[in-house]
């Protein structure tokens, strides 16, 4: 059985490729700033494979770590660090912060997220996807993983649904879906406020560890209907992705830190060395 795309399910990115005048009625985290779809004409139209059940069927991507070697928003305060975008202090307030994340202390990821845009307050959003999108091009695309680009796009062959569900930042997101076969993307999303100037607010609640979850099934919702849809696959590399893989049919572990990797192990998940 196959099911139509509903061209509901897609953003239309404007003229200027910036992202402006976003669709503020999609569900929250939906990427707004490119098509939902990579190449929206090409995918218009295009069918779902469905399951003996008459589901679609979709395929999960965490990004950073395992579409990627790194992490984009690490690179990115390196980057903003190297360019003077942030002060000494804000830089060492991260810092800290990374260094308690690593220790697998608690941690507030909205306020991170927040010191980093503090590099972007108050400057428009156009201008602003504009810089990460080009920081994506010169610093984070030539880091996408071969075996991640050939999964998505087997999956896509297959008619599955592909979605990348990240922490990251939803610029960049939005420039990968631009370049690899992601037709559905949900990110951390900052605030712009009345003027179209981006704030350090994030927007609803980071897309990290179980928020994945309960995001992936509020756009699964959205696109195909309540009980209309499987996560019949989800690949992570990190342990904050254990409730992601939890919940798919079949796991893929890529590249695995040691408490996935045990994880993996123990619950029979297959591991990808990408």
């Amino acid at each position: 059985m196959i099911m139509p795309i509903a061209s509901s399910a897609y953003v239309r990115i404007p003229e200027d490729g910036c992202g402006c005048g976003s669709d503020a009625s999609l569900p929250e985290g939906i990427c707004r700033i490119t098509p939902a779809a990579l190449g929206a004409d090409r995918l218009l139209g295009r069918p779902f494979a469905l399951s003996d059940e008459g589901k679609v069927q979709v395929a999960a991507f965490d990004f950073d770590g395992t579409c990627i070697r790194g992490n984009s928003p690490v690179l990115l305060v390196r980057h903003l660090a190297r360019t003077r975008r942030l002060s000494p202090s804000v830089l060492a307030r991260i810092m800290g912060w990374g260094a308690a994340y690593k220790l697998r202390l608690p941690q507030n990821e909205a306020w991170v997220r927040g010191l980093v845009f503090r590099a972007f307050v108050g400057r428009p959003a156009c201008e602003v996807n504009r810089f990460l999108h080009d920081f994506y091009d010169r610093f984070i695309d030539g880091r996408f993983r071969p075996g991640a680009d050939e999964a998505m796009a087997a999956h896509e062959a297959a008619g599955h649904a592909v979605v990348c569900v990240s922490a990251t930042f939803e610029p960049i997101i939005a420039a990968a879906m631009q370049r690899h076969p992601i037709q559905y993307a949900i990110a951390t999303r900052m605030k712009v406020d009345f003027q179209g100037n981006y704030t350090n607010e994030v927007e609803g609640t980071p897309i990290e560890g179980p928020e994945k979850v309960v995001v992936l099934t509020r756009l699964c919702d959205e696109l195909f209907g309540p009980g209309k849809w499987e996560l019949a696959w989800a690949y992570g590399d990190h342990h904050s992705d254990r409730a992601l893989l939890s919940a798919a049919r079949e796991a893929f572990a890529v590249t695995p830190d040691r408490p996935l990797t045990r994880t993996a192990n123990a619950e029979g998940y297959e591991i990808l060395e990408w």
